[in-house]
């Protein structure tokens, strides 16, 4: 996935609020391509070892139960420079912080409820794509 793809959910605050299709729009709009999608609900053991990283932090038990407590979609997204144009597209965690027009900012709650999740590396968009998709899925 180096590169032009990377990896993100729209979390279940968006999905429960009716806001997927509108994420999406959004992302195709900014030129990404859908190269994998999949509509889906974390089991508590799934996001436990999706978020792994941050089993030492505070906030991972409230992390677990908000990303288990409705569906996902999960997706693979592929443009130039993919990382770091989907991260300026999302904005900031804090969508108070966040600028006019990215999807954090029209459609996150709060820090915590904040929409989607987006890659911070290509190393992570290739290791979470793997965690959600087949490479037959990712093609």
């Amino acid at each position: 996935m180096s590169g032009n793809r990377t990896f993100t959910m729209i979390k279940p605050d968006a999905t429960t609020a009716g806001n997927t299709g509108k994420i999406l729009d959004k992302i195709i709009e900014s030129g990404f391509t859908i190269r994998a999608m999949k509509w889906t609900q974390l089991s508590k053991e799934d996001a436990s070892r999706f978020y792994e990283v941050h089993k030492e932090r505070p906030f991972y038990g409230e992390l677990v139960e908000y990303m288990t407590s409705g569906p996902i979609v999960a997706a693979i997204l592929e443009k130039e420079n993919a990382v770091e144009a989907f991260r300026n597209l999302i904005g900031a965690t804090d969508p108070s912080k966040a600028e006019e027009g990215t999807i954090r900012k029209m459609f996150a709650k709060s820090i915590a409820a904040n929409a989607v999740h987006g890659s911070d590396s290509d190393e992570n968009a290739a290791i979470e794509g793997a965690f959600f998709f087949s490479s037959r899925e990712q093609a």
